[in-house]
């Protein structure tokens, strides 16, 4: 299964040319941060990502324009994109990832069970791949470090079927012995979580293992000091 999935993830560079995207995606962030000092979002991602697949020749159909809705951001020539940003933690050796909101199927007042659980996290992948922007800021801010990874959206780490699904029981308080989420096992230092009092928001632990590294698509390292504010910038155009 693993090798199949590899293998329809090395079909991306049938799209475009490998080197024009990387040199894309070091443009468009270096743009962003000519004029932006704080970090890419989840909004921007989407734009710079549908400005990237543009420029390399992958048609984008449809975007989601910043909608909260759960699912499909971009769609393009290559399939349903789901954009996601993290930051890496540990010294680059993981990162977390928030995804959806679960409190119709889990919350500390129905905490649910992992079927499904399951059932409807993957009944939102209506996607082909999520297209992570994951950062890593220097201590003094001087510079901000991205890698862009696409895994397809069934990829083991990804599916939540892949895991054995357990309560999360409070340890002290108001909480104590009381369900207060759930959580996995791990599989290759990957893991998925949701709390109750985060929305039952779920998270995604990823291990920045040299399987998981192969799925970089590009990276750049920009001066998060910019040149020009917005009204700068209309006067250079007039």
């Amino acid at each position: 299964m693993i090798i199949i999935i590899m293998q329809r993830y090395m079909q991306i560079e049938k799209f475009c040319d490998k080197r024009l995207v990387e040199e894309n995606f070091k443009k468009c962030v270096k743009g962003y941060h000519l004029i932006n000092s704080s970090p890419i979002n989840k909004e921007i991602w989407e734009e710079l990502n549908a400005i990237i697949f543009t420029s390399v020749g992958i048609n984008v159909d449809s975007k989601s324009n910043g909608s909260h809705v759960s699912g499909m951001d971009i769609h393009c020539t290559m399939g349903g994109i789901s954009n996601k940003t993290g930051k890496y933690d540990n010294q680059k050796k993981s990162v977390d990832i928030s995804s959806y909101r679960l409190t119709t199927v889990c919350d500390a007042k129905n905490c649910g069970n992992p079927q499904e659980i399951i059932k409807k996290i993957n009944s939102r992948k209506n996607f082909d791949y999520y297209s992570f922007i994951i950062r890593d800021e220097t201590t003094d801010s001087v510079q901000i470090s991205y890698d862009w990874l696409m895994i397809p959206s069934n990829y083991l780490i990804l599916d939540p079927a892949s895991y054995t699904w357990e309560p999360t029981i409070g340890k002290r308080g108001k909480n104590k012995d009381v369900q207060v989420g759930w959580n996995t096992n791990e599989i290759n230092g990957c893991k998925m979580s949701i709390t109750f009092s985060m929305s039952s928001q779920l998270w995604i632990h990823i291990n920045m293992s040299e399987e998981i590294k192969k799925f970089i698509v590009a990276s750049s390292t920009v001066n998060n000091n910019s040149s020009f504010n917005y009204i700068q910038l209309a006067d250079k155009l007039v």
